[in-house]
């Protein structure tokens, strides 16, 4: 016999506001009513797994001093977490652009650091690894590293383990994926793959906030910061942008995701020199 799904009543205002008052304070979200058939959609679940009927008895635990594990799965369900492999590919054609502009340094015994900066389950670090390795292909010689970071942590886990279904490869072509993927047992039905321990050695994945403290002290010669400032609003994304200025190397590049623009780019020192692809200009 098939037990009973329990009841969930429906997201009312004032939880709604809730939401996206501690939503925004925990992470820059930024929720609009418009919206709130989605958010009560995707935290059904949560309330659920909590045996709460109700969103004010859950906006009850987030707010409380014992609703700090919450708060955290709240930002997980409200973030989307959707990529794939290559997405916007003209950025990583750029990418090949600046990993021979640094070849000479590298080949020298400096270093290049790329930064992706919400990185969701690892696709785009992996698609600039797999970028690097066919362009340069003793690339695992030289002092190449990417930097994943996410607000997530279970995002951030997965992307360690880094074991994909079938239907997370979208973008990898049967010659990459033969040539850069072995295939595993999945903790699911259907087929599942790793990528090589190769790929995987040019990649270190941390767990941050990007409107708490970033602690990185190198600064990056590539940024990928592709649909994140999308969710947030004006102030947030303006407050962010000195802080990718000033952590980019005098001579990188920032890429944003394809709805994203910093609205006037040479207030924060940076000139817009292709598609969604940032330089900056002052120090």
């Amino acid at each position: 016999m098939t037990a009973r799904r329990q009841h969930i009543a429906n997201l009312d205002t004032a939880s709604f506001r809730a939401i996206a008052a501690l939503a925004y304070r925990e992470s820059g979200l930024t929720l609009v009513e418009e919206k709130s058939s989605m958010i009560q959609s995707r935290l059904r679940h949560r309330l659920r797994d909590l045996g709460l009927a109700d969103f004010p008895s859950y906006c009850a635990l987030i707010e409380s001093e014992e609703g700090s594990t919450e708060r955290q799965h709240l930002v997980s369900a409200l973030t989307t977490n959707v990529s794939h492999f290559f997405r916007e590919e003209h950025h990583f054609d750029i990418l090949k652009t600046e990993v021979d502009r640094c070849l000479p340094r590298l080949r020298a015994g400096g270093s290049m650091r790329i930064w992706s900066a919400g990185c969701s389950n690892g696709q785009e670090a992996l698609s600039a690894a797999m970028t690097l390795t066919e362009h340069v292909p003793d690339i695992a010689n030289l002092d190449v590293r990417i930097l994943g970071t996410d607000i997530d942590p279970e995002v951030i886990r997965f992307a360690r383990q880094a074991v994909y279904p079938q239907r997370l490869l979208g973008g990898v072509s049967k010659g990459l994926l033969s040539k850069y993927f072995e295939q595993v047992e999945g903790p699911t039905a259907g087929a599942h793959f790793t990528a090589r321990n190769d790929l995987k050695n040019m990649i270190r994945y941390n767990e941050l906030n990007l409107l708490s403290r970033w602690p990185m002290k190198k600064k990056f010669d590539v940024i990928l910061c592709r649909n994140v400032v999308i969710y947030f609003d004006l102030k947030t994304q303006e407050d962010l942008w000195p802080h990718f200025h000033a952590t980019l190397a005098s001579d990188g590049v920032l890429f944003l995701g394809h709805s994203e623009r910093i609205a006037d780019p040479a207030k924060f020192g940076f000139s817009c020199t292709g598609p969604t692809t940032y330089r900056p200009t002052t120090r």
